[in-house]
């Protein structure tokens, strides 16, 4: 039978931890520097899915139901809206961010945690690191 609350008790290699930390720090930039340009593409894939979005309407605005309107007679503009029922099949798949959005605060926390990680373990003599140092830096690894 298993215990519960009982960690495992192993030792890890200095020299690996070292490697794969300074791995994810590339990474890390490397994703931080092209952030912009694949939110810029994001962006404009959504834009045109709008319009997409916008012709299927229109072209299937035959087979809508529930149609509702809204005159603003303050500014002069018309707001129509309406149910269509639809196949997902049909209706043009919207755009996914195929990468991870990084805020500002995130993005220097995690490079601080990492850099200081690094700078203690570079210091360290032992060859082997306990589990317990280990856990505190498993998150980004």
């Amino acid at each position: 039978m298993a215990r519960r609350n009982q960690g495992i008790n192993v030792k890890v290699p200095r020299a690996k931890v070292i490697k794969a930390l300074e791995t994810k720090l590339v990474e890390l930039n490397k994703s931080w520097a092209t952030q912009s340009e694949n939110e810029a593409k994001y962006e404009k894939a959504r834009a045109k899915w709008r319009k997409d979005v916008g012709k299927f309407a229109i072209t299937n605005v035959a087979k809508a139901e529930n149609f509702r309107t809204n005159y603003r007679s303050w500014n002069k503009t018309l707001n129509v809206d309406f149910d269509l029922i639809c196949n997902e099949n049909e209706f043009p798949a919207e755009p996914q961010r195929e990468y991870e959005v990084l805020l500002q605060h995130s993005y220097t926390e995690m490079k601080e945690e990492i850099e200081n990680a690094l700078r203690i373990l570079k210091m360290c003599d032992d060859e082997l690191i306990s589990t317990a140092t280990y856990g505190g830096i498993t998150k980004y690894l």
